[in-house]
Order: C-alpha cells, then structure tokens, then sequence
C-alpha cells in the first residue's frame, strides 16, 4: 500500500474515532462510557500519523518516488488491507445497531456475574421498589431474611423471547470493558403476552415462587401487573435503576 492510501487510512480511522466519540452518543454501542477519552485520543494519534505520513510523502524525492511506483517497491501491502476503511466508513456513515434480543437471546453461557453478600441492608417501604435487575436477582436468590416475598417491585429493561418455550425476559446487558465481555442479566416474566422483540419496558410485579428463596434453586421471575414502554436509554448497557415511564 502507498504512502498515499495508509495516510487516507490513517485519516479516516481516525476522524470516524473522533466523530462518534465528540459529536454522538455512538460509541456507548462499542465500549463504557469511561474509555470515551482513550477514544478520542486514539482518534487525535491516527490523525496526527496520517499528518506526518503525508507532510513525508510530500518532502520525498520525486525521482525516488516516481521509481517507487514503477514496480521496485516490495512493501505493497494486500489489497485486503483496504478492508480496515469499512468499519472506519461505517463509524461516520453508518452506525451498526446496538446489542439486543438476539445477543442476549445466544447469551445463557454467560450469565452476569452476582457477587455473593453475607448481608443485606433493609428495604425502604418505597412501593413499588425500585431495584436493577441484578438486585433483584440477589435478593432473590441470595438474601436469607427473604425479605423480597411478597414486595411489588419495579424493573426496566429489554424484551427478549424466551424460545421455544414460550413467554419472555426483562434483559439487560452489560459492559465490563466493551461490546466484545458483554454479559447479560435476564429476569423470567410471568402474565402478559410477549411485546416486541428489543422493547424497552418498566414492568411492576412480585415474585414469582419457584424454587426456594433465598437460596440458588429460586428463579429470578416476576408476576407482572403493569408494563409501561419507555425510550431506551442513551447508555443502555449498565443495570441502572428503573427509568421513568414516558
């Protein structure tokens, strides 16, 4: 590849950096909202080698270059390597959608960590409660004062089809870093029918009983009483606390 086209690259990777990590919320897609500085300094780098590649090229001997070009120059990288433009053209053209339903669907192997606790506070009185669903997960299956029984709770999340069997989930997934180590956390709905697939909802409900709480064997499940449709949120991968219902 010719100084020209790795400077063009160079440029291009680096202005689509730039581009989704200043002007957009975009790069909320690919990685936590933490790394939005590495992004943008990744994109000032390529910007500046693209910079320097070209101020060269220009300064280089033009017979030197001109014999360059007729067919001494070993170097020439594969025309494959034009291949790296297209996620560069897709970050400023077209932005790839989001992780939803059908990641999360292909997910079960691996299920958002819960850290064991030994104790948990007390429950406000608060009713509906609003809880992430990875609270709810723990005080379902790890609170021994099972103090979740019989509380009306609130959650948000995706909707995402159970399968074959039937009904569906509440989802949420999660970056530890990026896209590429999301996990996802799911809670079973019990009662209305399946929206969409990717709706965004807060769902209000208790538990619902199977296996035993407290304890490993009970299922992360709610009896739904009301769902509301909300906008998905602008930094939807973290397990915040339920949204407003618009």
């Amino acid at each position: 590849m010719r100084r020209l086209a790795q400077t063009a690259l160079l440029a291009l990777i680096g202005a689509g950096l730039l581009h989704t990590a200043l002007f957009t919320d975009l790069y909320l897609r690919y990685v936590k909202e933490g790394l939005r500085p590495v992004l943008i300094a990744s994109g000032v780098v390529l910007l500046l080698l693209g910079a320097v590649n070209a101020v060269l090229d220009l300064r280089a001997d033009p017979e030197s270059h001109e014999h360059h070009e007729h067919g001494h120059d070993h170097a020439h990288a594969p025309k494959v390597a034009w291949l790296l433009a297209l996620p560069a053209l897709s970050l400023l053209l077209y932005a790839p959608p989001a992780l939803g339903a059908y990641t999360a669907a292909h997910s079960n192997g691996k299920p958002v960590a819960t850290t064991p606790r030994e104790r948990f506070p007390d429950l406000p009185a608060t009713s509906p409660l609003p809880l992430t669903l990875t609270g709810f997960t723990q005080r379902v299956q790890q609170d021994p004062t099972r103090a979740i029984k019989g509380r009306q709770v609130q959650l948000t999340g995706f909707v995402t089809p159970a399968g074959a069997g039937g009904g569906w989930y509440l989802t949420r997934i999660i970056f530890t870093c990026c896209a590429a180590d999301s996990q996802t956390v799911k809670v079973r709905v019990h009662g209305p029918d399946a929206p969409p697939a990717n709706t965004w909802l807060a769902v209000t409900g208790t538990w619902h009983p199977a296996g035993r709480l407290g304890t490993k064997t009970a299922e992360a499940a709610l009896d739904v009483r009301e769902t509301h449709p909300i906008a998905q949120p602008v930094n939807a991968y973290t397990d915040d606390l339920p949204l407003t219902p618009s």
